[in-house]
């Protein structure tokens, strides 16, 4: 028999209104302009899937750490915030199919001199990176005889690299392209080596979250987003905030 959650979605004439919940600190993803305004690729994202169900789209930006729990009291219909979907993120919530990967980059100075982007290659290479991160856990596994360099947060150790501190920053590559893009950078930077990607470390890409067992509203948001990827619009609202592809 076929999988019930992924059986093909009823309509469903109450729904007039989807309550989807964002954070506001995850630019280019979910941020706010410079006027206050909620913005970004998954809110935008979020949109477009409004639009295609025909419902009312309310986003709303919370803490990060209450996402997923208020998720699971019920008190909206989906989270669209770049979780992972990994073993910590199935335990509070389900997750529709992926609608993008994240893989991990690592960028230099434009003058700095060339290096193989290999474990062996970055032997006694300062490499920087943020605290507690996934990727300060990937570096210590994998590149051990790195001059790892472990910086408070993701915005101090970009301020490092700007500033020639460390030789390379290793992070999320989508928010490194857009850092890189970005007038913070001040044209200081470029992407070097190539894409990590490892669903131990960086997840099993990003889905939309929704409450355990709402499988009705998990498969009409599927059909949803399959219908953006094929009309383009998806492709749009990635050329939109990614300009630079992170792969």
């Amino acid at each position: 028999p076929a999988d019930a959650s992924e059986a093909e979605p009823q309509p469903n004439a109450t729904r007039t209104v989807l309550r989807f919940l964002t954070d506001s600190d995850y630019p280019p993803f979910n941020y706010l302009d410079e006027e206050g305004t909620l913005t970004g690729f998954n809110v935008d994202v979020a949109r477009a899937v409004c639009l295609e169900l025909d419902v009312t789209c309310d986003i709303k930006a919370f803490a990060w750490q209450d996402l997923l729990p208020t998720l699971g009291r019920g008190e909206v219909d989906a989270v669209i915030a770049s979780h992972a979907i990994n073993s910590r993120t199935l335990a509070e919530a389900d997750f529709t199919n992926r609608y993008y990967f994240t893989p991990a980059r690592f960028a230099s100075l434009k003058t700095a001199k060339p290096l193989e982007i290999t474990p062996i290659g970055l032997e006694g290479v300062k490499i920087g990176v943020a605290a507690r991160s996934a990727h300060e856990a990937y570096l210590n596994q994998f590149f051990r005889d790195s001059l790892i360099t472990v910086l408070p947060t993701l915005a101090d150790a970009q301020a490092a690299l700007a500033a020639g501190q460390i030789d390379l920053l290793f992070q999320d590559g989508t928010q490194l392209v857009f850092w890189i893009n970005g007038s913070a950078a001040g044209g200081c930077c470029e992407l070097r080596g190539g894409a990590f990607f490892d669903d131990r470390y960086f997840g099993d890409g990003v889905g939309i979250a929704v409450r355990k067992n709402n499988l009705e509203l998990k498969a009409q948001l599927n059909k949803a987003l399959a219908a953006i990827q094929s009309s383009g619009r998806f492709e749009e609202l990635l050329l939109r905030y990614f300009p630079t592809r992170v792969y």
